[in-house]
């Protein structure tokens, strides 16, 4: 959580609007008593009426003052007004506007004053509503007024609107106020105009610091560090002082970047000028410290700090949060509880997220029960960390109440459901809420687009994803190597790896992401060539490797059975570029080693890594023992999995009684399938899909209930003829069922990737390619029929299986039959 102040520094401009036209005490004041009888009508007893109410609206005691407005004989437009600015003062628009639109007679404080509500109420659509309707009215906007109705000036807020308000200061001959030209700078700052921004600072006739602050903040918020940093100097080299908004424009510079030496500068500086212990410069460097890791640097400063507020409790709870060290956090948030702060401010948002790093749902109710109390839950920040801590902990249908009842839903919520779903493998209903928010005109951001081209690509929709390519480029974020790198990633896993290579190609910037995003894809569709020389060019164009670069070239290794080499780049990690090899490095390089029978090899592995095996390394190793008829290692595999408590799925039972089945041990096999079912455990049906006309069709195993079953027979028992012609000979061994060869032959001419096969000939035009998808790996037998298929039917057949990608041209696989 940041400074608040620190992100606004012409809160100056604000604080003075807000005195001015909310208590009406300066202009009351400063004039003599004999001009507030005239102001008041020459009647003594209004202007006493009037004492007592300004003096109540002060202080803040709001229903004393209505009671004593409603009961006073006689009112003057500086009742009214005074009235009107208590209201806004207590954040009561309601009651503010109501009162307001019953005077008779409004002056320009009238005007100003509710203008000043919206402004301070972020709702500047309002203010200039109203401001318009002012102009309208015959009353002339002063410099207070402008400052004011600019002053609440946000993001939502259009260039075209802000050359608007200026064309009547012009007009006005406001055009050299100080107070206005701040005013406008920020604006024009707020709507990214730093150059129309910049010519009006250089036209200014003066200038303050406050002048300084805006123009240095609006260019560090776009990036802009050397002109802010010019701009400082320019301020030092003026002799204008610092004030706390410049010492918290320019940290926020350092924010943004990696110079923490200047960062430090700029703390000596505050030092000898002793704003260091103003709160707000110290919240400002607090912010600076946790946001470059210096977490307990600003531990040791916030215990420092002779005062301390709400926003410093924030800060370091939230650099500690970001630092992941969520105990610190939270044991400060507890300790933020008992202070008298306000408890609305609490850092609930940050505290909702930790819970659902830790999933710890436990917390997450507990601080969620705090926030209702204190009504926090209706700020959006909190209501938007809620749905994400609920998504997160697998609670969706708290997350999606929450949801429903959000008051303002912005691309923030959607995208933190999407994106769980996404991560929960709930890919469908991930589009289904993509969908909807389309419908309900919410425009989605990088990290929308990006977790739902992950759902189309998990899904391999290639027409969805061709759909969000066009939205991504519609909304100009192709610039971002984000976007490029997903898009990558999401043609390579529909298997288009012609539209992979074109976007990578179109990047107008390559960092590291763009070029492991294609060595993945190429990785991924066996392309062992193409995925060495793209981690080689990637190499040259000055990039070091990763740990995402080694996993996909050893990846590409374990397709192709390339021991040595992957041997060579395993050592490499920390021989030639320093990196701690990770467990999914020491799972491929297991795998590649047991694929290639190499069991000694793996097993030595297996002891010396600093990991112990988990369910996905005995996995591989018990697979691999299925192909090369390895019982005795089998077994300790299978043993290794059965011991572990939350054993995913029934791949190692499937596996085991497989061997045993192959090997014509019958009764072991049955004994594992029983240890299985007393287990609880069941095994994952097996389905494939295809997407034709922008509709995806799913097939399991001898399905039946699709509208064109009869058809897609037919189709099939034809290619059978065909294949038997062509030499085909089915592989009875790839169904362990203890039944006769013929039952064995017709069950496997209807497994659900055949049955996608034969669906989509039918389907589509004659000689188009066809990509089919199945959630389980492809059976021997399958992958021999397959390339028949593609060779009788002439036409490109790519199935991506949870191993890897096929792709059959001619009769013959990209694998080259090692899978």
């Amino acid at each position: 959580m940041g400074n608040m102040r620190a992100k606004n520094p012409q809160g100056a401009i604000q604080m003075f609007s807000k005195r001015f036209y909310c208590g009406l005490s300066e202009r009351i004041v400063d004039v003599p008593v004999d001009a507030r009888i005239v102001k008041t009508g020459f009647d003594p007893e209004i202007s006493r009426f009037n004492f007592q109410l300004k003096d109540l609206v002060r202080t803040n005691q709001i229903a004393s003052a209505r009671k004593l407005f409603d009961e006073m004989p006689y009112r003057n437009t500086c009742s009214v007004n005074m009235m009107v600015s208590g209201y806004v003062k207590s954040r009561n628009l309601f009651h503010a506007r109501e009162l307001f639109d019953s005077m008779v007679s409004r002056n320009e404080v009238s005007w100003t004053t509710m203008i000043g509500g919206y402004s301070q109420n972020n709702q500047p659509k309002e203010a200039i509503n109203l401001y318009n309707e002012m102009c309208r009215s015959g009353v002339k906007p002063d410099h207070i007024t402008f400052a004011t109705l600019l002053s609440g000036f946000d993001d939502t807020t259009t260039l075209k609107e802000v050359h608007q308000i200026h064309s009547h200061v012009i007009r006005f001959g406001l055009s050299s106020s100080l107070i206005v030209c701040n005013s406008l700078v920020d604006s024009y700052c707020k709507t990214c105009c730093l150059d129309t921004a910049s010519q009006l600072f250089s036209e200014m006739p003066t200038k303050d610091s406050v002048s300084f602050n805006v123009m240095i903040t609006g260019h560090t918020k776009y990036g802009f560090r050397e002109e802010a940093l010019k701009l400082f100097m320019q301020m030092r080299n003026m002799d204008f002082q610092p004030s706390d908004f410049t010492f918290a424009a320019v940290l926020g510079l350092s924010v943004g970047s990696d110079d923490v030496i200047f960062g430090r500068q700029i703390h000596g500086l505050a030092i000898k000028t002793s704003y260091v212990w103003d709160v707000f410069v110290a919240n400002a460097l607090l912010d600076f410290y946790s946001k470059h890791d210096y977490i307990d640097f600003a531990k040791n400063l916030f215990d420092e700090m002779p005062e301390l507020d709400g926003v410093s409790y924030n800060i370091i709870i939230t650099g500690y949060a970001w630092n992941g060290q969520y105990e610190k956090s939270f044991n400060l948030f507890k300790r933020l509880q008992v202070t008298s702060f306000d408890r609305k401010n609490f850092p609930f948002a940050v505290m909702f997220s930790v819970a659902a790093t830790e999933q710890n749902l436990a917390m997450g109710r507990q601080i969620h029960a705090q926030a209702v109390v204190t009504t926090a839950d209706s700020e959006v920040q909190v209501g938007n960390a809620l749905v994400d801590m609920y998504a997160k902990c697998e609670k969706f249908e708290e997350a999606n109440r929450i949801f429903a009842n959000l008051a303002y839903r912005s691309s923030v919520p959607w995208t933190a459901i999407i994106s769980i779903y996404v991560q929960k493998g709930f890919h469908e209903e991930a589009l289904k809420m993509f969908k909807e928010m389309n419908r309900e005109n919410v425009h989605g951001d990088q990290a929308t687009f990006a977790s739902t081209l992950k759902a189309s690509a998990n899904l391999a929709s290639v027409s969805l994803g061709k759909q969000l390519h066009s939205s991504v480029i519609r909304l100009g974020l192709m610039s971002s190597v984000f976007s490029g790198s997903v898009l990558v990633d999401m043609y390579a896993k529909c298997g288009s790896m012609k539209d992979a290579i074109e976007v990578f190609k179109e990047m107008p910037d390559r960092n590291i992401v763009c070029w492991n995003a294609l060595i993945s894809a190429y990785a991924q569709n066996g392309d062992s060539e193409a995925t060495f020389s793209s981690f080689t060019d990637m190499i040259e164009s000055g990039l070091y490797p990763d740990s995402v670069s080694f996993l996909s070239v050893l990846t590409a290794c374990s397709h192709r059975g390339l021991v040595e080499k992957a041997l060579w780049y395993f050592n490499s990690m920390t021989q030639v570029y320093n990196l701690d090899p990770r467990k999914e490095h020491y799972v491929t390089m297991i795998d590649v080693l047991c694929r290639s029978g190499r069991f000694n090899e793996a097993e030595n592995l297996i002891s010396e890594m600093p990991f112990e095996p988990d369910e996905i390394m005995w996995s591989s190793v018990l697979n691999s023992c299925r192909i090369h008829k390895n019982q005795d290692l089998a077994k300790k595999a299978a043993d290794q999995l059965f011991k572990m408590d939350a054993l995913r799925d029934a791949a190692a039972y499937v596996n085991m009684s497989n061997i045993y089945a192959e090997a014509g041990k019958w009764e072991n096999a049955a004994k594992v399938k029983k240890s299985m079912r007393e287990r609880g455990v069941k095994k994952a049906t097996a389905y494939s899909w295809v997407e034709i006309d922008h509709k995806v069709h799913v097939f399991t195993a001898n399905d039946r209930t699709h509208p064109q079953t009869e058809q897609i027979r037919r189709k099939i028992d034809s290619l059978v003829e065909l294949m038997d012609k062509e030499g085909y000979k089915p592989d009875t061994s790839c169904t362990l069922q203890n039944v006769n060869e013929e039952m064995k032959i017709e069950s496997l001419k209807y497994h659900s990737e055949r049955l996608a096969i034969a669906f989509a000939l039918i389907n589509t035009p004659e000689g188009s390619p066809i990509i089919i998808m199945k959630n389980l790996r492809a059976c021997v037998d399958c992958h021999a029929a397959i390339k028949v298929i593609s060779k009788l039917v002439g036409r490109e057949i790519t199935v991506r299986d949870s191993s890897r990608f096929h792709h059959f041209r001619g009769g013959l696989c990209s694998c080259e039959d090692y899978w």
